[in-house]
């Protein structure tokens, strides 16, 4: 959905649903003489090119694209403010200064004008794979979803039944067909298939993999992966037992721990340790 009769927030809406990546810049305030007035905004795909909206010419031009590079790069929203050289020196600011969440730009364009422009990163929702239709499969699958990611079940299809509100399904664990990479996978075959599950997921997903089981079992699981040939390291990276230590008992408990380890690993990023 694009061209001139398009509103700007059906795009967004169309993008969104569709799982692209962009950013939303928006002209929040203005001073002296501006090409863009505040309200004015801009789609900005992840490649860089502005598809739809106006922000203005070539005197703020670069320092929102750079804010939305940087703002789909780590998830975070930028505040940038465009403003003469005379006027960043007087508040004492240079160009590229950071002060108080706040990123500055010189304006070169005869007009000199300020423009602050708000710059909101639209993320696709992370995808996690749950492989299994146990009680904690089925109770990760559905917490999952009420935190914001898109839930893919992976498990034999007389059983997909016992879930509800999840995006996709998949027969067994030939995960290879998935459409698009998932960032998060949880293993919670719990004995119904565990080696075949962990194998797919192992070869195929290469952000955080949990398994649902004890260390013992997890390490029986590796060695027997890696004596079939799979990557050693990749294997090593799979967290066992699955989720944060809460003195989980029940399958909700440990659905809890393990979604509450995947939200802390998307916002913090993958080099979380655990405890």
């Amino acid at each position: 959905m694009t061209g001139p009769g398009c509103d700007i927030l059906d795009i967004v809406q169309d993008l969104r649903a569709r799982g692209e990546a962009f950013a939303l810049a928006t002209v929040v305030r203005t001073v002296a003489a501006t090409a863009a007035k505040a309200g004015a905004k801009a789609v900005i795909r992840a490649d860089g090119s502005i598809s739809v909206g106006w922000i203005g010419g070539g005197c703020a031009r670069a320092a929102v694209l750079k804010a939305a590079r940087d703002a789909l790069a780590d998830g975070q929203a930028r505040l940038v403010s465009v403003q003469p050289m005379d006027v960043l020196a007087e508040r004492g600011l240079r160009h590229g200064d950071d002060r108080d969440g706040i990123k500055f730009a010189r304006n070169m364009c005869p007009s000199q004008g300020t423009m602050d422009v708000f710059v909101e990163p639209m993320l696709p929702r992370p995808g996690v794979l749950v492989c299994g239709a146990s009680p904690v499969g089925v109770a990760v699958a559905e917490l999952a979803a009420r935190f914001g990611f898109a839930v893919i079940v992976a498990a034999p299809q007389a059983e997909h039944d016992r879930f509800a509100g999840v995006d996709a399904f998949v027969d067994g664990f030939e995960i290879s067909t998935l459409a698009a990479p998932v960032q998060f996978a949880v293993v919670a075959t719990q004995g119904r298939g565990d080696e075949a599950a962990l194998a797919a997921v192992v070869n195929a997903v290469t952000g955080y993999i949990a398994f649902v089981g004890s260390h013992r079992k997890a390490a029986s699981l590796r060695q027997a992966l890696a004596g079939i040939g799979l990557d050693p390291v990749r294997l090593a990276g799979v967290r066992a037992p699955a989720g944060l230590d809460i003195g989980a008992v029940t399958p909700e408990e440990i659905a809890l721990s393990i979604v509450a380890e995947m939200v802390e690993v998307r916002r913090r990023g993958q080099t979380v340790l655990r405890r």
